[in-house]
């Protein structure tokens, strides 16, 4: 009997965050650019298009069953990138499928990947990346994932008769964890994160997939994908290790991110920038504004210092089209427009490093999506979080080291960024193990740009993984490989 096919889609796209390409077109690219859209996992490349997500951690107890199942029945429900590109081809759930290293050595799977942070595991990176592993979920810490199931449609409905599949194929050869279920927000926030603003607009493109928009970068596809274009061995001294098998594979770092919606709102009721012409609430809106470096709608606030602009913040050839470069300032010292210390310039600092090669091995591809449920008024009027939400942030790239943990450890958690000292990342910056709080960002009032906002953490990490999402060829043979 034939699966049912899909007649929309199941993933959405949200103004303001640049389409996949299509298919045909995608396809031909990635024949000349040694892209096997076959064979890899389609969140890989995805983004954040997910409406409804589910992340099912496990643990192995029976590897002998597990491999059998995997070869028998799991792969051909694995979906790659090919298949998410059109709707035809698309599956009722998609599901992909990777790995923590203690994971691959209980399916006896001991080739070095050539990955160390992999290898070691997210807890011992924890305090390297200012995490308090006392705040982590129980399953992450002591090594205590051995695999993770990614489901995405667009009901949960679907997601949970696809999870009962699974776990009825694989029956007591793997026992449940944790589990985190993710979905859009509703109504017009959809594609936006549960602070408020659009996530997502700034994805690198990949060459050999897609065509970059106006002011997007452009990477080569094995920053992302293993032994595609750019992966070689001048960036990552351990690529040369990496058994043949694990070609169009790619790391995923996995990452709860608690946010503390209401904390976050009233600690911007409590300080409004005083800027001439604007009201008290306009003030509190452009504190957010400066934070972050967009507005809700996406709009960047290098384009439009004081005021949203949601015409710009939907417009893919425009919203991204920027580098923190104007005429008639200094550029080394002028926060009028940006402030240095704002997130997407740490996380992205475009024009701050002139030779952009510098820095692509530092470009992953983001494909997480929030989780749990809209602030309640209650919440909102007290201004403190009783419900958990947040972010479930997940990143592929091609090395750990010069991806997730570089751009966390030595952009968003590093106060000296540049001259003037800016401070941490407003929302993701964490203070570590080797420096001394309270953390603060400067540039953030455009009135006083050496002004210093002391920050409490309006994120909070529950803690997180490193995994390895396979080629489906491996996966097909069982990870007998």
């Amino acid at each position: 009997m034939s699966k049912p096919r899909r007649t929309s889609s199941l993933l959405i796209s949200s103004p303001g965050i640049p389409d996949l390409p299509e298919a045909s077109a995608a396809r031909a690219a990635a024949a000349s650019a040694s892209l096997n859209l076959d064979n890899i996992q389609g969140d890989a490349i995805v983004g954040m298009k997910k409406d409804k997500e589910l992340f099912f951690f496990f643990v192995i107890n029976d590897a002998t069953t597990f491999k059998n199942k995997l070869q028998s029945d799991i792969h051909s429900l694995v979906t790659s990138a090919n298949q998410l590109l059109t709707v035809a081809t698309q599956p009722i759930t998609a599901v992909n499928l990777a790995f923590s290293k203690p994971g691959l050595d209980t399916l006896g799977i001991t080739d070095n990947l050539g990955d160390i942070l992999f290898n070691a595991g997210q807890e011992d990176t924890a305090l390297a990346i200012g995490d308090d592993v006392n705040n982590w979920v129980s399953a992450f810490r002591n090594k205590g994932v051995h695999g993770l199931f990614i489901l995405l449609s667009d009901t949960e409905a679907n997601i949970d008769s696809e999870l009962a599949n699974i776990q009825s194929i694989l029956g007591g050869s793997i026992t449940e964890v944790h589990r985190l279920a993710g979905a859009a927000r509703p109504g017009d926030q959809e594609g936006h994160e549960h602070f408020g603003f659009v996530d997502g607009i700034s994805q690198p493109a990949l060459d050999g997939f897609n065509i970059a928009k106006p002011g997007q970068i452009s990477i080569p596809p094995g920053i992302i994908i293993l032994g595609a274009d750019g992966d070689n061995s001048t960036n990552f001294p351990l690529v040369s290790s990496r058994p043949a098998w694990a070609k169009d594979g790619s790391f995923l770092a996995f990452r709860q991110l608690q946010q503390l919606v209401p904390e976050f709102d009233l600690f911007l009721a409590n300080n409004p920038l005083n800027v001439p012409g604007l009201t008290a609430e306009e003030g509190s809106e452009l504190l957010g504004a400066r934070m972050v470096g967009r507005w809700k709608s996406g709009a960047p606030i290098d384009l439009s210092p004081l005021h949203d602009d949601p015409d710009l913040g939907k417009n893919t050839s425009r919203n991204n089209f920027f580098t923190f470069e104007h005429n008639g300032f200094n550029f080394t010292s002028d926060q009028t427009h940006c402030p240095f210390s704002a997130h997407i310039r740490k996380a992205n600092p475009r024009a701050d490093f002139p030779n952009a090669t510098v820095i692509i091995p530092n470009h992953i591809i983001r494909s997480g999506i929030p989780y749990g449920p809209e602030v309640t008024a209650a919440e909102a009027a007290s201004g403190i979080t009783s419900i958990e939400r947040g972010l479930a942030f997940v990143s592929y790239q091609t090395d750990i080291d010069s991806g997730f943990f570089f751009i966390q450890a030595n952009w968003l958690n590093q106060p000296e960024y540049s001259d003037p000292t800016p401070g941490w990342d407003p929302l993701l910056g964490q203070v570590t193990e080797t420096q001394t709080g309270p953390k603060f960002a400067s540039g953030l009032d455009p009135a006083d740009p050496n002004r210093d906002f002391t920050l409490p953490d309006f994120i909070v990490s529950r803690g997180g993984e490193y995994f390895f999402s396979p080629p489906l060829s491996a996966i097909a043979a069982g990870m007998n490989v």
